[in-house]
């Protein structure tokens, strides 16, 4: 099964829990242009939990942003640790 990608669809701003996190890994994964494999991403109503691991610090950052810019989203908590070489 291909994984779905970020599409103009997404613009509703009314989704909520499982469905928001999923809407805001996909974006992360379009937009970010990182290895997403490490990451993990729970909502709370419109608060989004962001876990798991990146490979630098600036992949902290813009992950982050990433959820945060995502329509729906109202806060991001982020638990992201740097995944030590």
């Amino acid at each position: 099964m291909n994984k779905q990608i970020y599409t103009h669809q997404d613009g509703h701003s009314d989704l909520t829990d499982d469905d928001l996190a999923e809407k805001v890994l996909r974006y992360i994964q379009y937009s970010a242009l990182i290895d997403t494999s490490g990451l993990s991403v729970m909502a709370v109503g419109r608060t989004v939990v962001l876990s798991g691991y990146v490979s630098c610090e600036a992949e902290v950052g813009c992950v982050e942003e990433a959820a945060a810019s995502v329509i729906g989203v109202h806060l991001v908590e982020n638990r992201l640790e740097v995944l030590k070489h």
